[in-house]
Formats: structure tokens, C-alpha cells, sequence
């Protein structure tokens, strides 16, 4: 099966392969999506945007074995990615779902433009269908989580909120830079700890879990709300606190907390113009 992913009047054909079944038709009910692209951090060689999905790895390819035109799914950082190059030395294990069918130039030369330009506008694209592909049987079992969380979430991730939005306005002390780089860190954390509850469902006593995952999501909430001047986005947490404290099952409440987290740090992580930071750190050290 093939997929369409288009950006910046280019697009690119993507071959599904691989035996990542329930990944894959995690990926495929989620179509058509559309996308922000960031630019790495750390690891470099690739672009990314985050999936609207959760899903544990499979086939456990490290990383930094996948081949350059790989199209990869990273669960615990929750990005669907397309790689040009070798990464730099990272230690995780992912998810191979297939391979760009083009040369990587064209993908390298976006990932130079969107590194360039991440924090001065939002580079958007569309992951689609290929013309004529249908897609496979999805589960459309009813969601056992309240209507209310899910309409919320998807509003979420249909456009950056705007309590997010602004936070590039103001010009009080440290700002926007502080009340920005603040927030970012505290929904990626959650959003990492909420993998790791994820990781211990198995393994741990659910109360304590539901406990750590209550503490967890208050402490991000609060910080975004008082430190962070946010309002409805912080609502939106502690309508996930206060569902943990109740009877939804708390591996589908897991989930969903995991997507809020995800989808939050990365609005925030668009805002970053991380190229020019990092090209002033290395001037302000030499």
C-alpha cells in the first residue's frame, strides 16, 4: 500500500511494508492527516510530526538502524518521521513502517528549510492515501472514555490554542522566552511520565499508578496555569485529573492523557525557533 505525503507544493510517495500490523492500522485509520512538521532537536536527519495515535513498538528496530527513506513510528516520543541520513547516537527502539519511494534529497532539502524556519511560521503537510488505495478494517468498538475529553482533545489537535498562540506576545520580563520554554518542558515530561505509566500497567498496582499519573498531570496543569499565564488548556488537564480519580479504565484514560500531553508540547515546540537558539549558544560559548 502506498501513501501521499505533500509539503511546501512537493510530495513525496511512501511504500507501507513490515509486519507492524497493529501500528499500521492504528496509521491508516488516522488518514488523511493533516500536519505540522518540527525540526529535530537532538538527533537530526529527519522530519517528524506527531501521531494521533498510541501504540507500543513493534518488529524493535533500533534507531539508529533504520536506513536512510525510512518511514518510522517512535512510541515513547509519540512522532511519525521520515529519515534522509544516518541519526546521531540515540539509544531507542522504533517502529519501521514502511520506505519514502523517492530519492531522500527532496526530504533533506524540506528538513533544511524546516529547520531554518520552525519558530518563524508553521510548516504544514498531508499524509494521505495514495490515489486509488483503500483502507484496511479499522476497530470501531465505542470509546469508553467520557464524550466530553474526547471532543476536547480533538479540538486540541485540530488548531493551536489560543491561550498557546499568545504566549509570543508578550514582552514583559523574560517573556515570551520563559513562560515558552516553561511550558514546553513541562508537557514534554508529563508526556514522557505517562509513558512510563503506560509501561506499568502490567507491572504496578493500578491505584498507585492512578495516583502518580493524578500527581503528574495537577503539577503540569498548575505550572501552565500559574507560571505560565494558560487557561484552557491547563482546563483541559484537570479534566483528566479529575477523570483518573474516577472509574474510567485507566489504560484507555492512559492513552488519552498521552495524546493531550503529546499534542500540547508540540504546539508549544512549533513556537521554538530552535535553530537560531542553538546558532546563538554556539556563538555566545565561543
Amino acid at each position: 500500500m502506498q501513501l501521499t505525503f505533500t509539503a511546501e507544493g512537493r510530495t513525496w510517495p511512501i511504500r507501507l511494508g513490515g509486519n507492524a500490523t497493529r501500528t499500521r492500522a492504528a496509521l491508516l485509520a488516522s488518514l488523511p492527516l493533516r500536519l505540522q512538521l518540527h525540526t529535530p532537536k537532538i538527533a537530526g536527519s529527519h522530519i517528524y510530526w506527531h501521531a494521533p495515535f498510541v501504540e507500543d513498538v513493534e518488529g524493535a528496530t533500533h534507531v539508529l538502524d533504520a536506513q536512510a527513506g525510512a518511514f518510522i513510528y517512535w512510541p515513547v516520543r509519540q512522532f511519525l518521521e521520515i529519515t534522509f541520513a544516518p541519526l546521531q547516537a540515540e539509544n531507542a527502539e522504533i517502529t519501521v513502517l514502511g520506505h519514502l519511494d523517492a530519492p531522500v534529497d527532496g526530504i533533506a532539502e524540506l528538513a533544511a528549510v524546516l529547520k531554518r524556519e520552525q519558530g518563524h511560521r508553521i510548516i504544514e503537510g498531508t499524509l494521505a492515501l495514495a490515489n486509488g488505495a483503500e483502507p484496511e478494517a479499522t476497530d470501531t468498538s465505542p470509546s469508553v472514555l467520557p464524550a466530553d475529553l474526547v471532543s476536547r482533545r480533538k479540538v486540541l489537535w485540530s488548531a493551536m490554542p489560543e491561550d498557546i498562540a499568545r504566549l509570543t506576545v508578550s514582552r514583559a520580563i523574560m517573556h515570551p522566552a520563559g513562560p515558552i520554554f516553561a511550558a514546553e518542558a513541562e508537557a514534554r515530561v508529563m508526556h514522557e511520565l505517562l509513558w512510563w505509566i503506560r509501561a506499568g500497567l502490567a507491572q504496578y498496582d493500578e491505584a498507585v499508578l492512578r495516583q502518580t499519573m493524578v500527581i503528574a498531570i495537577d503539577k503540569t496543569a498548575t505550572r501552565l496555569r500559574d507560571f505560565c499565564h494558560m487557561d484552557d488548556t491547563p482546563a483541559l488537564l484537570f479534566a483528566l485529573r479529575d477523570a483518573t480519580q474516577g472509574t474510567v479504565p485507566l489504560a484507555a484514560l492512559v492513552d488519552e492523557a498521552i495524546l493531550v500531553a503529546g499534542r500540547i508540547g508540540a504546539w508549544l515546540d512549533l513556537l521554538i525557533p530552535w535553530n537560531d537558539l542553538n546558532e546563538a549558544f554556539r556563538a555566545a560559548l565561543d
